[in-house]
């Protein structure tokens, strides 16, 4: 059963989205009323999505583009 603050895997996340439920996440792992075997699957979804998360960050670091006073476009 799938629950309420898993996405679907197809669907990509906004950074915002993928944050959130890491942050979800930590809190789950900080509370003293997990197992550590859904522990485990917590850490591995966060780490999952952190790694979705830099990915996303690369590809827009990369079209990150610095205009001149000339109109001249540059990549960053």
């Amino acid at each position: 059963m799938e629950r309420a603050d898993e996405k679907d895997t197809n669907k990509e996340l906004s950074l915002e989205e993928a944050f959130s439920i890491v942050e979800q996440a930590v809190c789950k792992l900080e509370s003293s009323e997990i197992t550590l075997e859904e522990s485990f699957q917590v850490y591995e979804q966060g780490m999952k999505l952190l790694k979705q998360c830099d990915a996303m960050i690369d590809r827009v670091e990369k079209k990150v583009q610095v205009i001149q006073e000339n109109g001249e476009c540059h990549e960053f």
